[in-house]
C-alpha cells in the first residue's frame, strides 16, 4: 500500500498539484513580507498585492524602526531563550526516558508508562492556575525559567510516548550484539539507539520547537514585561498603539519566518520520521 502511495505521489499531475497547494499555503507569508516592506501609509491604504504596480517603492524603513523598538527586540531574544532550552530538554529527557521504558527492566515499568500516557489527556488549561500559584511561591512566576519548566513538563509525556514506541521497534538482535561487545547502557544508547532514532527525534524537535515558539497562552499567563516572548509583545503592541502596522508587520513576519526556516531546514528528517512510523 505504501509503495502504491509513493508511486502515485511521484506522478507528474500529483506533483504539480502539491506545488500549487504549497504556493497557496505560502501566500499569507509572502503577503506579510511584502506588507512589511511597504510604507505605513501605503499599507493602510491598499492591499499588499499593489506592490507589483510600483515595486521600486519597497523599503526597509519598517525593519529599521522595529530594531529601534526595544520591546520587540528583547521579546525576540526572550523567545529564543525560552524555545531552545524547552526543545532541547524535552528531546534529551524524552529520549532517555523512551529508551528506559523500551529496553530497560525496572519495577512497575509498564504502570509508569501508563501514567505517562495518561498525562497526554491533561489539557494545559487545567494546570494554569495551580502551577501559577506554585511558581508564585517558588519565585518563578514571571521568569523565563518558569516558562521553560512549564513547556518542558507538558512536552515530556508526548515525547516519551513517541520515542518509546519508536525505540521499541529497534531489532533486539542489534542491542544484544552491542551488549556482547561490552557496550553498557549509556554507550548502547548513544551509539546504537540515537542514530537509529534520529528521524523520530528530529520530528519531535520540530514539533516541540513550533509549539513553544508559537505559544501565546502560557507566555501570556506566566511572563511579565521583562520576559515576554514575541507573541505576547506583538499582542501588547496592538493593544497599546492600535494601528502601528509599521512595527507589527515586520515583527509578525520575523515571528513567522523563523519557524518556517526551521521546518524547511529539517523537513527531510521530519518526513523520514513520519514515513518510518507509518511503515512500522
Amino acid at each position: 500500500m505504501i509503495a502504491k502511495l509513493v508511486e502515485k505521489v511521484n506522478s507528474g499531475a500529483v506533483r504539480v498539484f502539491l506545488v500549487v497547494v504549497g504556493l497557496f499555503w505560502l501566500v499569507p507569508t509572502i503577503g506579510l513580507l511584502l506588507s512589511s516592506l511597504r510604507a505605513p501609509d501605503e499599507m493602510s491604504a491598499s492591499g499588499w498585492w499593489k506592490v507589483f504596480e510600483e515595486p521600486s517603492r519597497l523599503t526597509f524603513s519598517s525593519y529599521e524602526k522595529l530594531l529601534e523598538n526595544s520591546d520587540i527586540t528583547d521579546s525576540i531574544l526572550n523567545t529564543v531563550l525560552i524555545t531552545v532550552p524547552a526543545t532541547v530538554l524535552v528531546v534529551v529527557i524524552g529520549a532517555l526516558a523512551g529508551y528506559a521504558f523500551a529496553w530497560m527492566e525496572f519495577p512497575g515499568r509498564d504502570w509508569w508508562f501508563l501514567g505517562v500516557v495518561g498525562l497526554l489527556v491533561v489539557p494545559v488549561q487545567v494546570a494554569l492556575i495551580p502551577i501559577a500559584e506554585l511558581f508564585g511561591k517558588l519565585g518563578l512566576f514571571g521568569s523565563v525559567f518558569g516558562v521553560i519548566l512549564f513547556h518542558t513538563g507538558f512536552g515530556l509525556p508526548f515525547a516519551v510516548f513517541l520515542l518509546r514506541n519508536f525505540f521499541a521497534e529497534i531489532p533486539r538482535e542489534l542491542l544484544e550484539a552491542a551488549r556482547l561487545d561490552g557496550a553498557g547502557e549509556l554507550r548502547l544508547f548513544t551509539r546504537v539507539v540515537l542514530p537509529l532514532g534520529g528521524p523520530a527525534i528530529a520530528s519531535l524537535g520540530i514539533f516541540q520547537f513550533l509549539w513553544v515558539w508559537n505559544d501565546m497562552l502560557i507566555a501570556l499567563v506566566f511572563t511579565d514585561a521583562d520576559s515576554q516572548p514575541i507573541t505576547v509583545a506583538l499582542q501588547t503592541q496592538v493593544r497599546q498603539f492600535g494601528n502601528n502596522i509599521d512595527v507589527l508587520a515586520p515583527g509578525a513576519f520575523i515571528s513567522m519566518v523563523i519557524p518556517l526556516a526551521v521546518f524547511f531546514a529539517f523537513q527531510r528528517q521530519f518526513v523520514s520520521g513520519v514515513m518510518a512510523g507509518a511503515v512500522k
